[in-house]
């Protein structure tokens, strides 16, 4: 028996596609318009105000990462700038590599260490 399954054709790619973006953005204005009406427009890592055509530079951060947990009450989301939320899911992530342990052995943002930390011992009393 063959396994061979028929590819759907171009034309039904496209609508399939089409049909998958409408989706997703339905979904996302629906949580999205549920989260401007809860919170105040304002970035919740940052701290900056947005408003008029500035608006559509805050997005809806999903705490727990999951996309499909929408309670009525909001409490999965926070509104997050464009570069806090970009931010927000790079934490832990180092230069692509995926996530890295912290030294405290938990998942997390590696800490950031600065080149010049040990300059004046490196350099000794001159």
């Amino acid at each position: 028996m063959s396994s061979f399954k028929p590819q759907p054709d171009a034309g039904r790619k496209a609508q399939l596609l089409a049909e998958l973006h409408r989706d997703v953005d339905l979904r996302q204005q629906g949580y999205r318009m549920r989260a401007l009406k809860l919170f105040p427009h304002v970035c919740a890592r940052c701290g900056r105000e947005f408003s008029g055509k500035r608006l559509r530079e805050l997005t809806v951060h999903h705490m727990d990462r999951n996309h499909e947990n929408n309670p009525p009450d909001g409490s999965n989301w926070e509104l997050l700038c464009l570069y806090c939320h970009d931010d927000a899911h790079d934490a832990g992530n180092f230069g692509g590599m995926g996530d890295v342990r912290s030294p405290n052995g938990g998942r997390g943002p590696s800490p950031i260490v600065s080149p010049f930390e040990n300059l004046d011992r490196l350099l000794g009393d001159k």
